[in-house]
């Protein structure tokens, strides 16, 4: 009979982190280690664990493999499950099926339980860590070489900057990018902006340019391109906008305590940073936070019916381009 490619697995195992996509992708490099993809066709069965009940479960994990040492049974998202189901499980972690190997994966393992404590005996639990957002950079770049790609340090920074910091997100930003270079060896910043950038934290980026160049007409241009472009802008465009000028204030504010811009850039992780500190220079701390409690001010009125995304900014960029 064909072997498991883990000739040692355990019966049970429980996989949990918070980031659900490393959780994820945690199971599938152990379900990986456990059957070959031959295998997997009989004798892996995966389930949303909301979406089926302990007998079954139960059942899948005795059911004989067919052509393999072990039959793997994955659940995705069993913290509910192992609550409703407590007692049973405990009496299964206490004698698993012999052919069969469980897979749960978990937001939170409380290790103070019985169940926790019976674990140990026959099972194991492995933990996933959330990627902290200073390893992100070597993270996407990591991913980006495995699928033949060369990114940049700048690249790496201006992608997270306009796909934010989701693990899964940026792995799907980094398969698109790949698809979009063809056969180029190297993701450039101009890749991102075509195929990322083009959002709205970048083009909010583009009309805060253009106010504080004084320039309203191609500001208001832009806004209204904005809103044309993406429905869902009216509900979000408030957001780019407060979180572009939030790092402006503060990337102001270290400059005047004489920190170096470098060294800035670098804490703030920003990519366009002769554009970033260029607006800097010409607007000063003091109209910044001017335009942080009118976004502020403008937050209220739109929640409370009084006004529109649009023409709240529209409003700000006459007041401040005017000026």
């Amino acid at each position: 009979m064909p072997q498991t490619k883990k000739t040692n697995c355990k019966p049970i195992y429980v996989v949990a982190g918070k980031d659900e996509f490393l959780v994820a992708e945690r199971v599938a490099a152990l379900v990986n280690q456990l059957l070959t993809p031959d295998q997997m066709q009989m004798c892996l069965w995966r389930a949303d664990a909301d979406k089926v009940t302990a007998v079954e479960v139960f059942d899948e994990l005795r059911t004989l493999p067919f052509l393999a040492e072990k039959r793997v049974v994955v659940l995705a998202g069993a913290d509910d499950f192992i609550s409703n189901n407590r007692e049973l499980l405990e009496k299964y972690f206490e004698s698993p099926a012999n052919s069969g190997v469980l897979i749960l994966s978990v937001g939170t393992w409380h290790s103070n339980t019985r169940l926790a404590k019976i674990l140990p005996k026959m099972g194991e639990v492995i933990a996933v860590g959330e990627i902290k957002s200073r390893e992100l950079v070597s993270y996407i770049t990591d991913y980006a070489s495995q699928q033949g790609k060369n990114l940049s340090y700048n690249a790496a920074q201006m992608l997270i900057e306009f796909a934010g910091e989701e693990p899964g997100i940026l792995r799907n930003e980094i398969d698109k990018l790949a698809t979009f270079v063809n056969s180029a060896k190297n993701i450039t910043e101009k890749h991102i902006s075509e195929v990322v950038g083009r959002n709205r934290a970048f083009g909010a980026f583009e009309v805060i340019d253009s106010m504080m160049a004084a320039d309203a007409g191609k500001a208001l241009e832009q806004l209204r391109s904005m809103f044309e472009s993406d429905k869902d802008s009216e509900y979000t465009i408030l957001g780019a906008f407060a979180w572009h000028f939030r790092r402006m204030f503060s990337a102001a504010a270290l400059l005047a305590k004489g920190e170096r811009p470098d060294m800035i850039a670098r804490k703030l992780r920003i990519w366009n940073q002769q554009e970033f500190f260029g607006i800097i220079k010409k607007t000063g701390l003091k109209k910044i936070g001017d335009c942080l409690r009118q976004l502020a001010e403008f937050d209220y009125q739109i929640k409370t019916g009084k006004a529109t995304a649009q023409t709240a900014i529209e409003s700000m960029i006459i007041q401040f381009a005017g000026r």
